[in-house]
């Protein structure tokens, strides 16, 4: 029906089975992000970023056209000296990491992380996800040049997950310890 405008698709809308499939689904990925919220010591976070406001699970209906659930551990979002670790499940593209640095935060640009799978954000802004994710704003190896132009740096990286409950928590909780490990490392 994509080309006629003046149609809906009453059989979707009235199709209670994916409905609860969807909704279910959500459920699940909602309770696995809370545990994963609630399983980091605050006191952790921190002595990694004093001025955090601790952990937030939020959700939306709409990015581009698709629902997605998110968890922000320290919520600094300061694009000078912030920090925030956010878990971005997006339904229909995926689940993904993201670090943001403000840029005179003293981990900036937080080296540590080239050449382990995450990419440097290019975006004008750290939430712009359709343009990072899907439109490749990133790079494996960001140059001098390309930090120098960023007013923050915001590192992304996707999480592989499975179908079982019990190894999506152990890979979120793994990637997430990795992080705050390095995260955690004194500075200079």
């Amino acid at each position: 029906m994509a080309g006629n405008s003046n149609k809906i698709d009453l059989g979707l809308w009235l199709d209670q089975n994916i409905i609860q499939r969807q909704n279910t689904l959500k459920s699940k990925f909602w309770e696995i992000l809370n545990e994963t919220g609630n399983s980091v010591d605050s006191e952790i976070l921190k002595e990694i970023h004093p001025a955090g406001r601790g952990v937030k699970l939020s959700k939306g209906n709409d990015l581009a056209g698709y629902p997605y659930q998110v968890l922000d551990l320290i919520r600094d979002f300061d694009l000078t000296s912030g920090l925030n670790i956010r878990l971005l499940n997006w339904f229909g593209h995926g689940l993904f990491f993201f670090v943001l640095l403000g840029k005179n935060h003293p981990k900036a640009p937080m080296q540590q992380l080239k050449g382990t799978n995450w990419k440097f954000d290019q975006s004008h802004t750290p939430w712009e996800y359709t343009e990072i994710l899907l439109k490749g704003a990133s790079t494996d190896s960001p140059t001098a040049d390309v930090l120098k132009n960023s007013g923050f740096y915001q590192w992304h990286k996707a999480v592989l997950i499975s179908g079982d409950i019990v190894a999506i928590k152990k890979e979120i909780l793994d990637e997430l310890k990795k992080l705050i490990f390095l995260l955690s490392q004194k500075v200079g």
